[in-house]
């Protein structure tokens, strides 16, 4: 049994441009996840990150290389891979005019959850995001913060091992944001393997034990947290140093 939730070896992902040339938008990139980790990937936007989430969820076909899901081939055992995975996207793509009841039965049927137990769950990660009151509402009513709360949800309810949140705190309040780290800790903390990104770099500094950060498709820094704070240094020096970037002092 393989210690890692995740695994990518020599990841290539390619699109056709204008012209019949190719974009390499992921550039032969090597990393892991273990079991129980809450791993930070960062970078800027079009650097790669919401390219290599769709190729370790099948949304993106791979150019080349390989990607395992605890054990499983994500391309050849997609299935199996699949049902590991809980994913919250950085975009609402969901039903606008669903309940969110509707939104979570959905996708509990179709990962497989069986009527009585569909129910049992939802009403769990209900309970967890404070969204009973809001079962019956269309998402499209929603504030904000409880859009991005249904995703999350949405994201657990078939209770995978590793949850890949793309973005899941962009635009929310700050209490809020506090209290979704509150959970997102709770759920690594049940064992949960937790891949985020995101462009709050105290967010990933709080709750990630290790960070990758990746810029034009290749990855350009892959440290424990600790390794990167230390002497005083916080991620965001890291980030900017490797953005070619500095403070400005402000």
């Amino acid at each position: 049994m393989s210690e890692f939730a995740l695994e990518v070896k020599n990841l290539v992902k390619k699109y056709p441009v204008h012209g019949g040339d190719e974009k390499v938008a992921v550039d032969n990139i090597s990393f892991s996840v273990k079991k129980g980790e809450f791993f930070g990937f960062l970078g800027a936007n079009g650097a790669g990150k919401t390219s290599t989430i769709n190729c370790i969820t099948g949304i993106g076909k791979i150019s080349g290389g390989e990607i395992k899901v605890f054990g499983y081939d994500a391309v050849k055992d997609y299935r199996e891979a699949r049902k590991k995975i809980g994913i919250s996207p950085q975009e609402f793509n969901i039903d606008i005019f669903a309940k969110p009841k509707e939104i979570l039965y959905f996708v509990g049927g179709f990962f497989g959850l069986p009527k009585k137990e569909r129910q049992a769950r939802i009403d769990h990660v209900f309970h967890e995001f404070g969204l009973e009151k809001y079962a019956d509402t269309p998402f499209r009513a929603l504030s904000g913060g409880y859009k991005r709360r249904v995703m999350l949800a949405r994201a657990i309810v078939h209770d995978p091992e590793l949850i890949i949140l793309d973005e899941p705190t962009s635009g929310v309040d700050v209490e809020l944001r506090y209290e979704l780290w509150r959970i997102l800790t709770e759920l690594n903390k049940s064992g949960k393997t937790i891949f985020l990104t995101t462009h709050y770099l105290e967010e990933a500094e709080r709750l990630c034990e290790r960070i990758g950060i990746i810029f034009n498709g290749k990855i350009v820094a892959l440290e424990n947290k600790a390794e990167l704070i230390k002497d005083g240094k916080t991620v965001e020096d890291h980030y900017l140093h490797y953005a070619g970037l500095q403070k400005n002092g402000v």
